[in-house]
Parts: structure tokens; C-alpha cells; sequence
């Protein structure tokens, strides 16, 4: 970076609203907070002059509370003791979270501790992580705990003591207690008794260079004497302080004694059953680990990336060792580990390698993750080429859909008048494209169908009926060249199948117009319904431009009269479509040798009046 502009971009920014103002209050925190106390700031003096102005303008507008928040937050750096000393003449909420959030020096806490105020100085008694120096300027600056010395360690205070101030106590009034040396016991017995009295006053002693909470019982009332309302404030407040303190060290006890006893074998699981999923690690130039997360760095740190090379191997390399050996990226790369079960098994490794200034090797810093489980819910083959399809028809629909939409546009005169040339080329574009987006709904019907992700809904159709509705609309085209299929189908011999009438009628309409559109000129072909075994079987003949077709879903055959199209791609994609769909509604359609035969389950009531039929209109 060669020039820092933060502080004046900060400084540019309008802070209208509260969010505005927090946001600018925390940036102002980070920028100048950032800057040690021992290093000149090169910076515009103005614009740093301009700066302390804006945060105690911005200080005045956001509560104390939230400014002590924030203060609070780890994210940022303090490092500045102007800032700490700023603060400090803040709200004792804010003095308190700046002078425990302060990282200083020990000659900037020695500059900066007699220019506080008296009050915000016993913060810094708080904290346990200040310079020995600090603590020792702290001390001769007569900076205590908000507390009383121990009765029993310091002794009564009375006039006329020692040089403190301070008399001992008398053996007559310590009762059978000699001194708390000879019998320690029974100190922290009555500590312990003093610690369950709710109303005891909070104080602090100070025992082995520890300063631990204690409490010291209360003056017994006497009758007729007034009580101080405040002292039994304070005593709530002191014993509330005291059992959250003693809560948080019998904690930290237990847990200390939890990790250093040892645990004996007594039949209990005391393995974890956890599962690692990744962890980061860094390697040296050798390969071998050296750092890795905390909970596996046990487990992992020593192991080799790779085998030591030796003269004379003839091994083939792996490719996670070929590209250490040449100092490149390791992309997804399979590797072994034994040794604990938490870590056991394949891993792949991802890992990048790492240079000094001058070129030289050091090693790769990365991430192991389990390879993903290929499970029975991963999605199979074909599965995964009708996504493929899928995915392509979605991109190709969009610059056929654009075309059509312009095309729509000259051919309407939407957007002014157009020759009539134009509007014809342009009616027959948004045709075209018109015909090509159905293919595309082919394409992405058979794909969906063949992997299972649609189905056909179920429901109740006469079959026969709707076939000879579907013949005699096909018969109005086919007519004029005397070729067509003839069927006939009685109105009291109903076949009713198990599929609802729109899907019915698709699948019929697909199957019957692919085979009339095949007739030739003169070219009849019979068509029939037979009913049995719980199934409707529609029979039909083959025309004979499909008859030397030896796969018969595969066939390219075009329509003959192009006044019939049942598809796009041809005959074979439009029957092999019709055999989804069948197959989906729980029938089948399959080639017969000069016959094709579509077969769909009967419904319910249909089947219950099930009896073989054969219906045929003529002869060819």
C-alpha cells in the first residue's frame, strides 16, 4: 500500500442514520486504534485532529452501553494508549471495556497510567495479562482492589497498631484458635461457613500471591440500633458476587482435576466417537506435517505427504507425488492415513506450495476433507446424462425463445409497420421456432420420464373411445389419399384403463399420428382393442415404410404428408417417447413382428367387468 486514504474515505463518508454512525464509530475505533504509541503517525495532522473530533461527536449520538460493545469486540486492534486515555474520561461502562481491551506497552501503560482518573485506574486491577512492570507502577501508585484485607491475615484495625496502622489480634479474643498457621484446617473450615452466609459482606484476601474471594460475616444486630440500609445492599450484592465467583473457580477446578488425573480402565468408553471430516494442516519441504488443527494434531503431525524418495526406485509416481517433486499445486488428490480410527481411511488432499522471497521451497499449507460417500443416493449414469440434457435444452431455450419473441414483434407490427415480405419470413421464423421449442419439450418429457422423476397421473379413460375420436381426426387428413387406419370400436364394449384422459390422449394421439403418417398413398392399416388379464392391448398394424426398420425406436423415418407430424425427430424418438410414457402409466409398448402393441393396466372398474374382446372395423 503506498498511500493510506482510509481515514480520509472514513472521514467522506455521510453519517445520517444510526447505522451509519455505529458503522462509522467502529471504523474510527479500527484506524486509529491500529496505530502503536511508539510510532509516529504519517498521517495529516489535521486529518487525525478531525478524526478525534468525529468519534466524540459520534460518541455524544450512540449510547454508552453500545459503545462499550463495541469497545469490547475482539475484532480490532488497540494499540493506541491516546485512544485508551481517551476513552477512559468516558462513561465507566466504556472506561472499563477500553482499559480491558488495551494491548499497550509497557512504556506506554507507564505514560498512560498517571494521566487516568482515580476511578478508572482500578479497572486496570482487573486484568491479569498486564507487564510486570505495569502491575509494579500500579502498586506503588497505591491502586488496590475495591476490598478489605482479611481480619485474620492483617489483622484488626485499630489505632495504635503497627507501622501500617494495623494492631494483631489478642490472644485473648481469638478464642481457641492460637493463629491461623497452627491450624489451617479450621480457617478454611470457617471460610467455608463464612461463604454460605448470604448476607456476608464481599471482601478479598490475598493467600499464597492469590487474590481470592472470601467473605467476612456481619455484625450481629443489636436491638434499638438503626440499620444502615446501604451496608445490606451492599452485603446482597457482595454474597451474589461471591457464589458467581465460587461457581466459576469450583468449575475451573474440576475441569484442571478432570484433565490431570489419570483414569483407570474400568470397562467405561472413554474413546470420543467423533467423526473428522477435514482439517487444515502445513507441511515442511520434506513433506512431513508439521502443524494441523488441534483436535487431529496429535494424530497427524510427523506424517509424510509423501514416501522419502530413494536411489534406484523404479516405482511409478502417484500423481500427489508427482507433484510434489515438482513443487506444484495438489488438486483433489487421494491419500492414505493409519494410524487413530478418527483419522484412518482415504482422505483427499488439497494444498498449495509455499516460497520465500528468494524462491526457496518451504513446503505446501492445505486442507484433508473425507472424500464425498457415493451412496445409493447418488443420482446414477443415466441419471446424470438427462441432467446433462436437461441443463443444455434450459440453455438452448433461450435464444430460440428470443428469436420467436422478435419474430412475433415484425410479423405483429408492434413497434410500427413492416413490409408484407417481412411479416411472412418473420410468421415463418416464429413457426420454425415454434417447432423446435415442442422438440425441446420432447427432448426434456422422454428424459424426465426414463429417469423416474415424472409419471403419468392416474385416473380413468375410456380407451376405445378415445381412440376412435383420435382415428376419425386423423381420418379428415389421411382421406384424400385413401390411406389411413380403420378401427371400430362399439359403444357397449368400453375399455377403461388407469390413466387419466389428458395423459391418455397424448400418448394415443403420439402413437396413432407416427403410424398414420407412415401410410403411403392407398395404405390401410387395421387397429384393435383386446381386454384381458387385469391389461387394454391396442394392436396395430405397421406401415410399410417402418416395416423394414430393424429397430423400430430407432428408426429416422419422416412423415409421408407433412399435414401429419407427430414429432420432430422423427418416427423412432416419437415411439420410443410413447414407450416412456407407457411404461410410466405401468404398461409397455413393444414391436410384435408387422404389429406394434401398446399395453396399459385397466382401472379399478374396469377390470371388475373383464372379459376378452376383439374389436376390428374392416379389412384392409
Amino acid at each position: 500500500m503506498f498511500f493510506d486514504d482510509r481515514l480520509a474515505t472514513v472521514l467522506r463518508q455521510r453519517a445520517d442514520s444510526d447505522a451509519a454512525r455505529r458503522t462509522q464509530f467502529r471504523q474510527l475505533l479500527d484506524i486509529l486504534g491500529a496505530e502503536p504509541g511508539g510510532a509516529r503517525s504519517a498521517r495529516d495532522s489535521s486529518l487525525v485532529a478531525n478524526a478525534w473530533m468525529r468519534l466524540g461527536a459520534l460518541a455524544e449520538t450512540i449510547p454508552a452501553p453500545v459503545r462499550a460493545r463495541m469497545i469490547a469486540e475482539p475484532g480490532w486492534r488497540f494499540r493506541n494508549p491516546q485512544l485508551a486515555a481517551h476513552l477512559a474520561d468516558c462513561e465507566p461502562e466504556v472506561a472499563a471495556s477500553a482499559l480491558t481491551r488495551a494491548q499497550l506497552s509497557p512504556s506506554d501503560w507507564a505514560t498512560l497510567i498517571p494521566r487516568l482518573p482515580v476511578r478508572a485506574r482500578g479497572f486496570l486491577r482487573l486484568r491479569r495479562d498486564l507487564p510486570a512492570q505495569t502491575v509494579a507502577l500500579l502498586d506503588r501508585l497505591g491502586v488496590r482492589d475495591l476490598g478489605l484485607p482479611s481480619p485474620a491475615l492483617a489483622g484488626n484495625m485499630v489505632p495504635g497498631g503497627n507501622e501500617d496502622g494495623v494492631a494483631p489480634l489478642d490472644d485473648s479474643e481469638s478464642g481457641d484458635a492460637e493463629s491461623v498457621d497452627e491450624d489451617e484446617d479450621a480457617g478454611a473450615e470457617a471460610d467455608a461457613d463464612h461463604a454460605d452466609d448470604p448476607d456476608a459482606p464481599f471482601i478479598l484476601t490475598q493467600e499464597a500471591g492469590r487474590e481470592e474471594p472470601h467473605v467476612a460475616p456481619e455484625p450481629p444486630h443489636r436491638p434499638g440500633q438503626p440499620r444502615d440500609r446501604n451496608l445490606e445492599s451492599r452485603s446482597e450484592i457482595s454474597a451474589l458476587v461471591e457464589r458467581i465467583a465460587r461457581f466459576r473457580r469450583d468449575r475451573e477446578h474440576a475441569g484442571e482435576r478432570e484433565a490431570s488425573e489419570p483414569r483407570l480402565p474400568l470397562g467405561e468408553d472413554t474413546e470420543r466417537n467423533r467423526t473428522i471430516s477435514a482439517f487444515g494442516f502445513s507441511a515442511d519441504a520434506a513433506g512431513r506435517i508439521e502443524w494441523a488443527d488441534a483436535e487431529v494434531a496429535a494424530m497427524v503431525i510427523g506424517t509424510r505427504l509423501v514416501a522419502p524418495a530413494r536411489l534406484g526406485s523404479a516405482s511409478p509416481q502417484t500423481p500427489l507425488e508427482r507433484a510434489f517433486a515438482r513443487r506444484q499445486p495438489i488438486d483433489g488428490e487421494t491419500r492414505m492415513l493409519a494410524g487413530a480410527e478418527a483419522i484412518a481411511g482415504s482422505w483427499i488432499v488439497t494444498a498449495q506450495p509455499r516460497f520465500t522471497h528468494e524462491g526457496n521451497f518451504t513446503g505446501y499449507v492445505g486442507r484433508f476433507r473425507r472424500p464425498v460417500d457415493a451412496g445409493a443416493n447418488s443420482p446414477s449414469a443415466s441419471e446424470r446424462e438427462a441432467d446433462r440434457i436437461r441443463q443444455l435444452l434450459h440453455e438452448l431455450r433461450t435464444p430460440v425463445t428470443a428469436v420467436q419473441g422478435y419474430a412475433e414483434v415484425i410479423q405483429q407490427q408492434l413497434f410500427g409497420p413492416a413490409p408484407h415480405e417481412y411479416r411472412a419470413l418473420a410468421a415463418a421464423i416464429a413457426a420454425d421456432a415454434a417447432r423446435i421449442l415442442s422438440g425441446f419439450e420432447e427432448l426434456d418429457r422422454l428424459a424426465r420420464l426414463e429417469t423416474g422423476m415424472i409419471a403419468l397421473e392416474e385416473g380413468e379413460t375410456d380407451l376405445a373411445a378415445l381412440v376412435a375420436r383420435i382415428v376419425s381426426q386423423l381420418s379428415q387428413v389421411l382421406g384424400p389419399r385413401m390411406a389411413g387406419i380403420v378401427f371400430e370400436s362399439p359403444p357397449e364394449n368400453a375399455a377403461l384403463v388407469a390413466l387419466d384422459e389428458e395423459g391418455a390422449e397424448a400418448l394415443l394421439w403420439r402413437l396413432l399420428a407416427t403410424l398414420g403418417g407412415g401410410c403411403a398413398s392407398g395404405e390401410m392399416i387395421d387397429a384393435a382393442i383386446e381386454t384381458g388379464s387385469g391389461e387394454a392391448r391396442l394392436v396395430c398394424d405397421l406401415p410399410a415404410q417402418l416395416l423394414a426398420e430393424e429397430d423400430l425406436f430407432t428408426a429416422e423415418a419422416r412423415p409421408v404428408a407433412n399435414a401429419i407430424n407427430a414429432g420432430l425427430f422423427g418416427a423412432g424418438f416419437s415411439l420410443r417417447l410413447a414407450r416412456a410414457e407407457a411404461r410410466s402409466a405401468g404398461g409397455a409398448l413393444v414391436r410384435e413382428g408387422e404389429r406394434i402393441t401398446l399395453m396399459l393396466p385397466l382401472s379399478a372398474r374396469g377390470d371388475q367387468g373383464d372379459r376378452p374382446q376383439d374389436f376390428h372395423a374392416g379389412e384392409s
